[in-house]
């Protein structure tokens, strides 16, 4: 049975997402058919250069005219800073003052997904003076403080440093960490570790691409055949008893079924363990 994650807001999170980057003029068909099989959140952005977000809420409208309530859904978008927005296709006025521009993404987002409220919004990537990252988290933190918005979070914050200084400035705690889960950023092990303490959930993408060499192993190998499982469902398992919340952006159905088929079975602890000595 799939057990929902309860970050430190009090939040209650599906234990898989599904990722809406990159999927461009497929994304109204394809978050249809996610949710119609069985997941319960979804992942975007209002950044145009990377996510069609007015196809994703395309998508969750056909969703819930099959039954599917609004409530049983986690919505997590993301205000993308100006540096990583395609020049030609800015959700908001790039001359207006940060806080303003938070707003206007989030109204944006608002429209784009058909929604009165946001389930998460993530701030897609830190910005590198504290002083705009303050005042860039304080509009955040005033549209949860309307109720426009249930929960916060970061994205694309490798450095403890900076994600435990963003932890002490905020009065609205990030209740997520969205990260590339990988070797070159050793895994986030001391962020990780963090988050357990603080109740952040930790949600990874680029899981299964990046991490060939793990999934080809022959100790995922052997717990392939012992559980009659794949090798993305053995590591997507893995990741979830260990508490983090994978991304799954696949375009396939029969993938799909396999990713919400996780909470079929239950690695053991040793097992686990021989996996977690892969990294």
């Amino acid at each position: 049975m799939s057990t929902p994650l309860t970050a430190c807001s009090g939040i209650r999170m599906p234990p898989l997402l599904y990722g809406t980057a990159w999927k461009e003029a497929r994304t109204a068909a394809l978050v249809e058919m996610a949710l119609t099989l069985g997941f319960r959140g979804i992942d975007t952005a209002c950044q145009p250069k990377h996510y069609h977000e007015a196809g994703v809420g395309q998508g969750i409208a056909a969703a819930l005219t099959t039954g599917i309530k609004r409530s049983d859904l986690y919505v997590q978008t993301k205000y993308t800073p100006l540096r990583g927005q395609d020049p030609k296709r800015i959700p908001y006025d790039p001359g207006a003052p940060l806080d303003v521009q938070v707003v206007q993404s989030f109204q944006r987002s608002l429209e784009n997904l058909q929604t009165h409220y946001i389930d998460g919004l993530v701030l897609h990537s830190p910005l590198a003076d504290p002083g705009q990252l303050k005042a860039v988290w304080q509009a955040m933190e005033s549209l949860v403080e309307q109720g426009g918005v249930k929960q916060l979070g970061i994205s694309n914050c490798y450095h403890p440093a900076q994600f435990k200084q963003l932890w002490q400035m905020a009065d609205v705690k990030p209740a997520v960490l969205q990260n590339r889960f990988y070797a070159d950023s050793g895994y986030d092990v001391e962020l990780r570790a963090f988050c357990d303490a603080h109740g952040v959930i930790y949600q990874s993408f680029w899981s299964l691409t990046a991490n060939p060499r793990i999934l080809g192993h022959e100790v995922v190998t052997a717990l392939c055949k012992r559980y009659q499982r794949t090798a993305p469902q053995i590591f997507f398992r893995y990741l979830n008893q260990l508490g983090i919340l994978p991304l799954i952006g696949t375009t396939s159905a029969e993938h799909m079924r396999q990713d919400l088929a996780i909470f079929e079975f239950a690695l053991r602890g040793a097992e686990c363990q021989a996996i977690g000595e892969l990294f």
